[in-house]
């Protein structure tokens, strides 16, 4: 019996074009518009858990198998198994990208590491850090049998009242380019010579696909608003929030995803000239430009049933550029729909059908992911291993920047074997508010069922066996009473409870009333290290500041808090410095760091640190109070 031949798209020795144009010539136009669709989690109707074979190009993970909630990551692949091979079921048997928001390690899955948000891994400068982080968080998401991380944020924060302002590395363009690097922890480093038209990802099973978010401007909305209007002249667009666009591409960024924000009134997801003009045409992007979750609908803020509006959405936005459609509510209605503009309407054209495909397959074909789309994992022991845990804790103890360090001495380093200690504040023994939003759930809900270790926790494993740690939210007057004979110093953890995208802080940059009272009751008694737990800089009221002896931002440090007792405890020196300017007064916001009238608390690039003998040694000038 005569051999059927292996179809060129099949064949991992012949080069990725041929392999994308013998794919597409072979595909119907529902089998394309498929490709460009990617759903969210599937919920299986059977009871052996399979699934009908799936003609799309891709699915989001979301917090994993609805059967458990939150997953640990043998359940994650199990899932994500099931998916591939129903995928693989398929006529052309063309496999999944299966991604996930894991923006500060596989944030989603249970007992995983999770390191500091992006705003603290910025104040770090440490380009190398940041890549050692890609790599581990590469390796959980691959042991989760993943392959694609909606990551990372390159945002350029401009405005604080911004609420995700903690997804951004810096309001310092250069600082934010610098970050990228993580792009080759995730993806790892293109070889020498690689051809500059594809993409890239290294094989072997623990690199995934990146996606450099969100094109663009959406840190610099008018306003600070959550998905609003960025208004300023194309050359500062190009030049504060463009920018680092240039340095993800030049290391083989494999997808972009299309901001939620507007620039000068039109909805990024619609605008040709920058999805298609500039970044696949001037910048030469050659992956795939993808939507955010239900990007599409806000376009004409669509409302369900309305089908002549979806139609007018799908249209907008696959002409402006947009290549896959990540949650569309109804995937099957906008396939029909895309189908219909294309074949009834002729309002879409074929070959923007075909341009969006075959970016979808190069990036497939370049990721492997045709060749092993159920390949070996690493070992579920990889998630949460002695290596990545030292890689946040290191990542958490170079975030840290000491704004202050004692009115007339320093006061820290502390002392290790003190007599007896207070600890205080309702983020000192809390890991939901240590790790922040995106921690299993998007508000950071419930995240106290993760692993890691706290403030508290930490303090109490590094302070000698004779000295006394006592814990109160709030010390009661009883014991503040007697708190100077009591104890030789506090430390007071307090900040901002867990917030997410339109999901809005509770407070604003501020500390809660009640929080600084406390502050400066426990400062009056006893001398108060205060670590401020924070997705950006917050409200320093003046009496507060002046009462305690030491402050630090902390940010948003993970699961490692053992990272911030390396530091206060004088193991290693602190080496943070801020990678946004920290305000006087809200009133001051947005507080562009060009404009005159710019007069901060601190400005940006400010960090305080030890000398040889406990001196501030950093030649930064200290707070003057």
């Amino acid at each position: 019996m005569e051999e059927v031949p292996i179809p060129p798209y099949k064949n991992p020795n012949e080069s990725i074009e041929v392999r994308v144009e013998d794919l597409i010539s072979r595909m119907t136009l529902e089998e394309k518009i498929g490709q460009m669709t990617m759903m969210g989690r599937v919920k299986s109707k059977r009871s052996d858990g399979s699934i009908d074979p799936l003609i799309v190009g891709g699915a989001n993970g979301g917090r994993g198998p609805y059967e458990y909630d939150p997953a640990p990551v043998e359940k994650w692949a199990e899932m994500a198994d099931k998916w591939q091979e129903a995928a693989l079921k398929s006529r052309l048997g063309i496999p999944l990208m299966l991604g996930v928001d894991a923006v500060h390690g596989h944030n989603n899955a249970y007992r995983t590491t999770i390191f500091p948000h992006n705003i603290g891994l910025g104040a770090t400068g440490d380009e190398d850090l940041i890549r050692r982080i890609g790599e581990a968080t590469a390796m959980e998401l691959r042991a989760a049998g993943l392959n694609y991380t909606f990551a990372p944020c390159v945002a350029v924060v401009k405005d604080l009242r911004w609420n995700r302002c903690y997804e951004s590395y810096s309001e310092d363009t250069e600082i934010v380019r610098r970050m990228t690097s993580i792009i080759a922890g995730l993806q790892g480093s293109p070889p020498d010579g690689y051809e500059d038209k594809y993409p890239f990802v290294a094989r072997g099973g623990n690199n995934v696909i990146a996606c450099a978010k969100h094109f663009v401007g959406d840190g610099g909305t008018e306003g600070g608003i959550t998905e609003g209007d960025t208004k300023m002249e194309y050359e500062r667009l190009e030049r504060d929030h463009i920018a680092p666009y240039l340095d993800c591409i030049s290391q083989k960024v494999c997808t972009i995803m299309a901001s939620f924000s507007s620039y000068n009134g039109q909805k990024m997801h619609s605008h040709k000239f920058l999805l298609t003009d500039v970044l696949k045409g001037k910048l030469q992007f050659k992956g795939l430009i993808i939507s955010d979750w239900r990007g599409v609908e806000k376009i004409n803020q669509w409302k369900e049933g309305d089908d002549a509006d979806y139609y007018i959405c799908a249209a907008l936005a696959i002409n402006a550029g947009i290549d896959m459609v990540l949650g569309p509510p109804d995937p099957e209605n906008f396939q029909r729909a895309l189908v219909s503009l294309v074949e009834e309407s002729k309002v879409v054209p074929v070959s923007r059908i075909d341009d969006a495909v075959k970016r979808i397959l190069r990036v497939k074909f370049a990721a492997g992911i045709f060749d092993l789309p159920i390949s070996k994992r690493p070992s579920p022991d990889v998630v949460y291993c002695e290596m990545h845990r030292e890689i946040a804790r290191e990542s958490v103890r170079k975030s840290l920047v000491l704004l202050k360090n004692g009115k007339s001495k320093p006061f820290l380093p502390l002392d290790k074997n003190a007599r007896k200690i207070l600890v205080a504040g309702n983020h000192a023994n809390n890991l939901g508010y240590q790790c922040g939003a995106w921690s299993i759930y998007r508000n950071g809900e419930n995240a106290d069922r993760k692993n890691g270790i706290t403030i508290l926790e930490a303090i109490k494993e590094a302070v000698g066996h004779d000295t006394e740690v006592e814990f109160e939210i709030y010390p009661s007057s009883n014991t503040l009473s007697s708190a100077k004979d009591q104890f030789e110093y506090a430390i007071v953890a307090v900040g901002e409870r867990p917030y997410a995208e339109y999901l809005p802080s509770e407070t604003g940059p501020f500390l809660q009333p009640n929080i600084v009272d406390m502050i400066c009751s426990v400062a009056d008694k006893v001398p108060t290290l205060l670590i401020l737990i924070s997705g950006r800089p917050i409200e320093l009221k003046g009496e507060m500041l002046e009462k305690v002896e030491g402050l630090i931002a902390a940010w948003l440090p993970g699961t490692e808090g053992n990272g911030i007792t390396d530091v206060i405890f004088g193991d290693y020196d602190f080496v943070g410095k801020l990678p946004v300017a920290w305000f006087k007064s809200v009133d001051q916001l947005s507080m562009d760091h060009e404009a005159r009238t710019h007069d901060p608390l601190f400005q940006v690039g400010f960090g305080l640190g030890y000398g040889s003998e406990g001196e501030v040694g950093t030649g930064s000038p200290r707070l003057p109070i």
